[in-house]
């Protein structure tokens, strides 16, 4: 099978629309483009893009029939292409996938249209609400956006949607079905609705999100995208892009136990399979960017999960959801891109907000401060609700 490399990444986030400002704003422990703020009518803290950015210059027709998970989908995915040197139009666009991960499809636009119908007393909703609201439409308007004609779909499981939709695209390349894919994911969860929804669940913080801290009380949901160009090899060298990282391996797996609560086994054999996947050791591994959702059940069983994986003495781990917050379908893609600039930067970013240590998460979490290391291999983890996991071994170019 072929190799599968990267060559471009794309942002846009609460913490940056560019991938130096996201990369600085992760080593400060602080948002660039916006600040968290309380949700207007539900007391309760997020992850927000600051409402001056405009989305007026994308290569869209119209942003009237997108929801705004598709608008970010398409800007991170511009970002992308521009950085992979994609610019123009593609020389066999049937050779380009589009493969992002969505948790829920367009909720702000139905949310929108409940009001309409339920509050306002209208008869009809908007003509452009099944088109705004369908999960796959943040692939097709990418598709539409930079004309590709490869295979074109979402993938949803909640929260590891993004990493499933990478691992999902790079076997699209190492089967020989595509030569390009923008892979990624994306959501724009932050209606009342489901913002109060997700409260109702007892998973939110209502100060901030603190992962593996002892004091840590919950998750920060937020929106945003990240996209990843992925070639084989033998495309990006006959261009001659730059290579960033090489995807060596991805695991998937299911818990097969619970709706929500997290399962350590579950955790521990997708992280196995992915490294079984690249042909690489335990040992090899430098750096793992973690799920860490700032919950108490996700961080100790992840904690647990990597012990059986790594031993008593893991690797150092950091989670970037304190600084990102949490964007669901979007999260794997945004850490994705957060681990390859670790990598080639040769710096982990720091978990923030950290304040005291958990004894049931007793391992390196990189607390507060960024560390300078050398990453020849790192792993990328999403861990979802429904048992669903994936994970992806990212590897130094060869």
């Amino acid at each position: 099978m072929r190799r599968v490399v990267i060559t471009g990444l794309g942002v846009t986030c609460p913490v940056g629309f560019d991938l130096e400002s996201f990369w600085t704003g992760l080593l400060n422990g602080k948002n660039v483009f916006a600040e968290s703020v309380v949700l207007p009518g539900s007391g309760i803290l997020v992850g927000a893009i600051a409402p001056t950015i405009s989305f007026k210059d994308l290569p869209l027709k119209s942003l009237a029939p997108c929801d705004r998970n598709a608008i970010l989908a398409v800007s991170a995915a511009r970002s992308a292409l521009s950085h992979a040197g994609l610019e123009g139009p593609f020389e066999r666009p049937e050779r380009v996938a589009v493969v992002v991960g969505n948790g829920s499809g367009g909720l702000n636009s139905v949310e929108v249209q409940y009001e309409r119908l339920f509050r306002q007393g209208l008869r009809k909703p908007h003509p452009f609400t099944i088109i705004r609201a369908m999960v796959s439409s943040s692939s097709s308007w990418i598709s539409l956006a930079f004309v590709t004609k490869g295979p074109t779909f979402v993938m949803s499981s909640a929260c590891a949607s993004a990493t499933q939709a990478i691992g999902t695209a790079a076997e699209l390349i190492r089967t020989n079905q595509a030569d390009i894919a923008i892979a990624g994911g994306t959501e724009a969860p932050l209606s009342l609705g489901t913002v109060l929804a997700w409260d109702a669940m007892r998973v939110m913080s209502h100060k901030k999100c603190r992962p593996f801290s002892l004091n840590r009380d919950g998750m920060m949901i937020s929106e945003g995208s990240g996209m990843l160009i992925l070639e084989s090899e033998e495309n990006a060298r006959r261009r001659g892009a730059v290579i960033l990282a090489e995807i060596a391996g991805f695991g998937s797996a299911a818990d097969g136990v619970d709706i929500v609560a997290p399962s350590p086994e579950g955790m521990a054999r997708t992280m196995r399979l992915a490294l079984a996947d690249a042909g690489i050791r335990p040992g090899d591994v430098a750096y793992v960017n973690a799920h860490g959702t700032g919950t108490t059940a996700n961080d100790s069983a992840e904690t647990r999960a990597m012990k059986e994986v790594f031993g008593a003495h893991p690797p150092p781990m950091s989670s970037i959801k304190a600084v990102t917050g949490h964007s669901l379908g979007g999260a794997g893609a945004i850490e994705a891109v957060a681990t390859i600039l670790a990598m080639k930067k040769s710096v982990a970013p720091p978990t923030a907000n950290f304040e005291e240590v958990d004894p049931e998460c007793d391992i390196d979490v990189i607390p507060n401060t960024a560390r300078a290391m050398p990453i020849d291999i790192a792993i990328s983890n999403s861990f979802a609700f429904g048992g669903a996991n994936a994970s992806l071994v990212f590897r130094q170019p060869q």
